[in-house]
């Protein structure tokens, strides 16, 4: 509480104020009297002349008059001003009196302010009354008496403690048996309850050791609670709406031990703090009843700022810093403005966060590259017993006009907010704006992570921001926020007994579903036709149900999904894609139309249709004779329907009718990266494309093996897995042989080895033990494929040259890695550039997984290697000239041949411009292909057992 200004002094700075009015009024008298006309006279004649030049017009005698009352008003003047100048000197002095607290450092400015009607504040064990640094006087034990209620209680101090922030924590009060803090309130509803714990050293009891709950009238607030620590402090905030003019807090010692308390608040909170709905992501929609439960405060996060004490926030509330959340600190950038600034628009409450937290933000840190496209990701760990209300607080301190920041929101991988627009939602720039949802136990699950980045469409300034965070529990379905059981000992329903009722159902209905169909085919059986031994399957007949409405596919757990017709979701729990008919994708294919088909992989062909609403699609049928089966096509539908990002093909349903196994997906209207490389006679990609599209396969693999709880190896990493889309987007696809990564205390998954010869990990083929290093290797070659425009094994070249992974690593070790680079690249790269990228390259083929880069950092040097390129690119003229004596190169080479067939044109014939590129500048290599062919032939019998493709 500030103290009343001195009244006395008041009246010195009121007395002040009037001699100035006085002054005033005087000297406008003489000026008036003096010097300005004379108004009208009453008889209606002209006005009477100034009076001084009356005086002046006067007889002899009016000058001595003149002088003489000038020396008047001047001798008035004098005075009047000296006394306004000695006033004015003390009237700053004067008013520091008034004011005691003039002069010392104050609290910024509060938005808003708040009297709560109920102040409850105790220092519990104290014995003489504590004011903390935010101005509130907390009661002793001795004052606080009549709350209490214990019939056997003591209390334990200590003079200081080392690491507590507040002098709460230095005693306490200790119970034996149960005991009660029964508060009248004045005003039911919305109240902060705030626990002060720390286990004060005492030569009588152990505090250590102390279990006990601690309740209120119909909430478990703790449940045996405990701190084993003797330096560890805590303080347990709740938010609760107290329904009852009584509210009361029970404590119960456990286990023959006792309960102690080190300060407790009791605090009116306002009721705009909490409205009744939120937004839910999974399903997407909203909720009502906020009102009903009560919350307990998780995490309070300033993002982008320092720490906010309790005298800082206008409700008590402590925030803290994010950066222990924040992953991969160097995606964010800390940006702060003046408070004042800070507007709040009409329907948002200042109290709902201090101007101080809308004023500092954490935005997207500059990566040097054109079109930024990354998320900045906040990680928390959360209780995965309970849902949690999550509050996300904007504003707008970094875009200089209207509508130029669009962005979007991600709560644990889900999109909660999609073009997220502040200056339109908050009427204006420097304006708050906050978002609540709330999340199920399902979706939280030990973690919650959010995340900002930018919309894939160019549609203003590319950035993002987030300036607070704040994450609460809420109480289950028994009033409790620590625990299964409820106040009156009842117990919350787990998912495990949820689930054992679903499936005791499910059981009954399929047993019940059983008979009906054992029944059915026993009457088809009798119905059957006289030539049913000719037909080429009985099922058309016998079946009770038609196949087209039957699903085959199977869970790893082995139950089925059950059946589905065309246009139908599958259920949110499994999270799939668009189950389609046969019949649908037939007409969309035109009946499998071999001119539509536009690619063929293991699995089987791809085709390219059209579904009724114009929707181009990619459709890949299975291919019986395949040794890829029902496992990859199960896998890819599960990967692919729990996977959603900018760079990963999207799966848009799937068939498996009569057999069928069948995969729609995005259409990518460019196709497999290779075929822009080399192999086709489509134009050459720039060293810029094609820095560009590696760039965003490594953020589709950077997302598969860190964007999901537990990471995912894709298993087949290559450059016809890199599809791009019209504007050439890379995007990573086929997942049939992806593999969940290792759990928490796992290094490596042991599994059979599968993959495409020549990206193998050479650690994985030895050991058959998979990492997510396994993908770094295999995209280490596809950085060399896009480097030198050749195949990753090619059996038609020499033998040391079969391998390009091998072969270009020779050639870096020998300084000469641009002898070998793509000829349609030759000096249009510049150098540094080009030193980054295959510096890149050879730390993804080390030898060993432990010392190869991760994606993230793989993705980096990437990123690097744009920007250099990107700030000094080669002069046209040189990479011009360059080029003509290339080609000039090899037509003299080509001369000097004869006709003799060369290694060069053997490298033509095989479609390898690199290896002309090589040729042209080392000796020729006698060898013949048929040899190194045999050769090639002998490396492949030698690993023909294994099972890749």
């Amino acid at each position: 509480m500030k103290e009343r200004p001195l009244e006395g002094f008041v009246l010195v700075v009121k007395r002040i104020n009037a001699e100035a009015a006085h002054f005033a009024s005087r000297f406008s008298f003489h000026l008036s009297f003096h010097f300005l006309p004379e108004p009208p006279s009453g008889n209606g004649k002209a006005p009477r002349k100034n009076a001084l030049t009356s005086i002046a017009k006067s007889p002899a005698g009016g000058m001595p008059k003149l002088k003489k009352k000038l020396k008047s008003i001047m001798a008035v003047i004098a005075i009047d001003r000296f006394f306004f100048l000695l006033l004015f000197l003390l009237l700053p002095l004067l008013a520091a009196f008034a004011n005691p607290a003039a002069g010392q450092p104050q609290a910024p400015p509060s938005a808003a302010q708040f009297t709560p009607d109920d102040n409850f504040l105790i220092d519990c064990g104290a014995t003489s009354p504590v004011t903390m640094p935010d101005g509130r006087n907390f009661k002793t034990d001795a004052q606080a008496d009549s709350f209490l209620y214990a019939e056997e209680e003591a209390r334990a101090s200590v003079p200081s403690a080392p690491g507590v922030p507040s002098p709460l924590y230095l005693s306490a009060r200790i119970f034996h048996g149960e005991a009660y803090y029964s508060f009248t309130l004045a005003r039911p509803g919305w109240h902060w309850i705030r626990l002060y714990f720390f286990p004060v050293n005492s030569s009588d009891f152990e505090l250590t050791n102390a279990v006990f709950t601690v309740s209120t009238n119909a909430l478990v607030l703790l449940h045996s609670f405990n701190i084993d620590d003797p330096a560890k402090w805590l303080l347990k905030e709740y938010l609760v709406n107290a329904t009852s003019p009584h509210l009361t807090l029970k404590f119960t010692p456990l286990r023959k031990s006792v309960a102690f308390i080190n300060g407790i608040e009791v605090v009116s909170a306002p009721d705009a703090l909490v409205t009744d709905s939120a937004a839910t992501i999974s399903p997407v929609g909203e909720t009502n009843g906020l009102a009903k439960w009560s919350y307990q405060v998780v995490y309070r996060i300033n993002v982008g700022g320092p720490p906010i004490t309790s005298a800082n926030d206008t409700l008590g509330r402590a925030w803290v810093e994010d950066e222990q959340f924040l992953q991969l600190k160097n995606t964010a950038k800390d940006v702060a403005v003046n408070p004042s600034i800070i507007k709040y628009p009409q329907g948002t409450s200042p109290l709902i966060a201090p101007n101080v937290v809308y004023a500092t933000a954490g935005k997207m840190a500059s990566a040097g590259v054109e079109n930024p496209n990354f998320n900045i990701t906040w990680l928390f760990d959360v209780d995965p017993s309970f849902a949690y209300f999550v509050r996300l607080h904007f504003c707008d301190i970094i875009s200089k006009s209207l509508n130029d920041l669009y962005f979007n929101v991600y709560i644990n991988g889900l999109m909660a907010i999609s073009g997220l627009d502040l200056s339109t939602l908050a009427t204006g720039l420097a304006m708050p704006y906050y978002k609540d949802f709330v999340l199920n136990a399902l979706i939280a699950n030990e973690r919650i992570t959010v995340q900002i980045g930018p919309m894939t469409a160019r549609t203003g300034t590319i950035d993002a921001l987030l300036n607070g965070v704040e994450i609460m529990k809420i109480n289950n379905s028994v009033g409790s926020l620590d625990g299964e059981f409820g106040v009156n000992g009842a117990m919350a329903e787990s998912r495990s007994s949820s689930t054992r009722r679903v499936v005791v159902a499910l059981g009954f209905a399929m047993m019940f579903g059983a008979f009906i169909g054992l029944g059915a085919m026993v009457m088809k059986w009798h119905k059957r036709p006289q030539d049913w031994q000719r037909r080429n399957s009985f099922s058309s007949w016998l079946l009770p149900v038609h196949t087209s409405n039957t699903s085959f596919t199977t869970s790893k757990g082995g139950s089925a999904y059950g059946s589905h017709k065309s246009g139908y979701t599958f259920s949110s729990t499994l999270g799939l894609g668009r189950y389609m008919s046969l019949a649908e994708l037939q007409a969309a294919t035109k009946n499998w139309d071999q001119n539509a088909v536009i690619g063929v992989g293991g699995f089987g062909n791809v085709y390219i249709g059209e579904l009724d609403d114009g929707t181009k699609v990619a459709v890949k049928r299975g291919n019986p004779q395949s040794e890829q089966g029902i496992n990859e096509f199960q896998t890819e539908i599960q990967m692919l329907s729990k996977l959603r990002h900018r760079h990963l093909v999207s799966l848009i349903g799937y068939c498996d009718e009569n057999s069928e196994m069948i995969l729609v997906y995005e259409y990518m209207k460019n196709g497999p990266f290779r075929d822009h490389i080399y192999g086709s006679n489509l134009p050459p990609l720039s060293w810029k494309q094609r820095l560009e599209i590696c760039i965003g396969a490594a953020r589709g693999l950077h997302y598969l093996h860190t964007g999901t709880a537990q990471g995912i190896i894709h298993r087949d990493v290559k450059t016809t897995n890199i599809l791009l889309d019209e504007n050439f987007i890379a995007k990573v696809s086929d997942f049939g042989l992806s593999k969940d990564a290792p759990g928490m205390n796992q290094t490596h998954v042991s599994t059979a080895v599968k993959g495409s010869f020549g990206y193998l990990d050479p650690e994985y083929f030895r050991c058959q033990q998979l990492t997510d290093k396994s993908d770094v290797y295999s995209f280490g070659v596809v950085l060399l494929e896009v480097l030198c425009a050749r195949p990753a094994l090619n059996p038609a070249l020499p033998r040391e040259q079969v391998n390009l992974a091998e072969w270009a690593l020779q050639w870096k070790r020998k300084g000469l890695i641009e002898k070998i680079i793509d000829p349609n690249l030759a000096g249009t790269i510049n150098k540094d550039s080009l030193n980054k990228f295959v510096e890149a390259a050879e730390k993804c083929l080390a030898e060993y997984g432990v010392d190869r880069l991760s994606m993230g950092d793989v993705l980096w040097n990437l990123e690097y290697a744009l920007q250099l390129h990107d700030s000094n690119p080669p002069e046209p003229a040189k990479a011009e000239k360059q080029a003509e004596s290339k080609e000039e190169e090899k037509s003299s080479a080509g001369a000097a041949s004869g006709s003799e067939s060369s290694p060069r044109e053997r490298a033509a014939a095989s479609g390898s411009p690199t290896l002309a590129a090589e040729v042209a500048t080392t000796p020729v290599i006698s060898q013949s292909v048929e040899n190194s062919t045999t050769m090639a032939n002998e490396l492949f019998a030698q690993l023909a057992g294994m099972n890749g493709r």
